[in-house]
């Protein structure tokens, strides 16, 4: 069952988000899924959602590209360490493009149910990209910290 899991999170990774294979998600994602990302544009429940969460960030990315760092799982729970790249190439709620290219990291904890996902908190490098966009100057930050 555990590398059934880690097989679903890298289907998720490389398929939907890499290969942008969105339609993917009606295999892998339950309808009621619930994503926790406290940096998330809009709540993301159901499988809708997701699916437009993930063009969101694809419209603003077009070119976004996740590595997988490391993957753990244990029962229903599958743990992914992740790093991307992408192109601001769209605009971002309040962040017109930039055409900046960004690098940013972060972990993903899921719970999986007969084979699909149904929930996930995310935890990801947003200070750090929003400095990458200019959004947050990093020069004053850094002499704050």
């Amino acid at each position: 069952m555990a590398t059934d899991n880690k097989e679903l999170a890298r289907r998720i990774m490389e398929e939907i988000w890499n290969n942008q294979q969105i339609d993917l998600a009606d295999e892998i994602i339950a309808g009621d899924f619930v994503q926790h990302d406290p940096q998330s544009p809009f709540p993301v429940e159901g499988l809708e959602a997701y699916k437009q969460f993930v063009q969101h960030y694809l419209k603003a990315f077009p070119d976004l590209h996740f590595t997988i760092e490391e993957i753990v799982s244990d029962g229903q729970s599958v743990v992914t360490r992740w790093s991307s790249t992408g192109t601001h190439s769209g605009d971002l709620p309040g962040i017109p493009a930039t055409g900046r290219r960004t690098t940013c990291s972060g972990i993903v904890c899921s719970r999986i149910e007969n084979g699909r996902f149904i929930e996930s908190w995310s935890n990801w490098d947003t200070l750090g990209l929003m400095q990458q966009l200019g959004a947050i100057p990093g020069e004053q930050l850094e002499r704050a910290a």
